[in-house]
């Protein structure tokens, strides 16, 4: 088992201008947990939606099943709950009605007690100019850090 569980989207800060984060606790079952601890979950094409009563779900993220477990084993893309206070809640509902934002899950980590939570942000998706934008800063980033590591040598 691995000791820090760190499972990350690493599109979502591509793909949209992250407004503001959030922990949250996941619901999860037995063999969930078990799974996430030896890290087999992916959240790369998961997002969150609220339901009819106001709970907000994390939907299309995906634990495999755990290898050890007899007939009691999970659904691998099945709907979790999250887990935050009502005042916490009823501002993503508002905010996600009102502008059209969304809420992203950013990462998936165990914290100092055990418990599985989840990073997630209200974000807005980006233009095509955008991305091609943060393209081209991370290429002439990337670009002077050679110079300066050949200059330094």
């Amino acid at each position: 088992m691995q000791k820090n569980i760190n499972i990350r989207n690493k599109k979502a800060s591509f793909q949209y201008e992250l407004l503001e984060t959030y922990i949250a606790g996941i619901v999860l079952s037995g063999t969930e947990i078990k799974s996430i601890r030896l890290g087999k979950a992916s959240i790369a094409e998961s997002f969150c939606e609220f339901n009819d009563r106001g709970e907000l779900f994390v939907i299309n993220m995906q634990i495999d099943v755990y290898s050890h477990a007899s007939h009691f084993n999970h659904q691998p893309k099945a709907a979790r709950k999250l887990l935050l206070n009502k005042r916490e809640l009823r501002k993503l509902h508002k905010e996600v009605r009102t502008s059209g934002l969304t809420i992203v899950p950013l990462s998936v980590f165990i914290n100092d007690r055990g418990l599985a939570k989840m990073k997630i942000a209200l974000a807005k998706g980006k233009k095509l100019y955008d991305k091609r934008e943060a393209i081209k800063d991370r290429e002439s980033k990337v670009r002077l850090d050679r110079v300066k590591k050949s200059f330094n040598q």
